[in-house]
């Protein structure tokens, strides 16, 4: 069976900085018509960055949509055009002041497939040194640094909701474990 859908018709009812939204007409595989609402986004990086004693790097952010601090990996948008490894080294900079190496890519991962297409690109690395803070104008965060194997009891206990950073801790958790990261 072939599955896919054909659009039929596609309404922008917003263009935005970092979003669009869209209001699809689209026929199934049966021949019905429905509709879709999508999110269209440029999509994002984070890393999992882990100090010589496998402690990893997190950020506290206040997230408006939830009207609370998450605990994150540090992470952020693709500007247009991006490489996405670019930007994930350039992010943990800007977040941590770290500098890594020794990166591997860990895939991506799709957030919400029901109604998005961002795509968030995964990588882990060792830190090599420290720098300075570079956070952009209106980003307020805390960097903090938790042991690996706590911060996968986190995960499992559900104290950490982001699940781009669950991806993260999980993966990293299992590379070390293999002598891998």
């Amino acid at each position: 069976m072939k599955l896919d859908e054909k659009t039929l018709t596609q309404d922008y009812i917003y263009k935005g900085r970092i979003l669009d939204f869209h209001v699809d007409k689209v026929r199934l595989i049966n021949g019905k018509t429905v509709t879709r609402e999508c999110v269209d986004h440029r999509g994002g990086v984070s890393i999992a960055a882990l100090t010589p004693e496998n402690r990893m790097l997190f950020v506290r952010q206040y997230r408006y949509p939830y009207r609370g601090t998450v605990l994150e990996a540090p992470a952020g948008k693709l500007e247009s055009g991006e490489d996405p490894f670019e930007a994930g080294k350039r992010e943990l900079r800007e977040e941590t002041g770290a500098l890594g190496e020794n990166y591997i890519d860990l895939g991506c991962m799709y957030p919400s497939t029901g109604y998005t297409n961002e795509i968030i690109y995964l990588y882990a690395c060792r830190v090599k040194s420290y720098g300075e803070l570079d956070l952009d104008d209106g980003e307020f965060l805390e960097p903090e640094k938790i042991p690996l194997e706590k911060a996968a009891e986190m995960v499992m206990s559900g104290e950490i909701p982001d699940a781009k950073t669950q991806i993260l801790v999980l993966k990293a958790a299992e590379l070390v474990k293999n002598g891998r990261l």
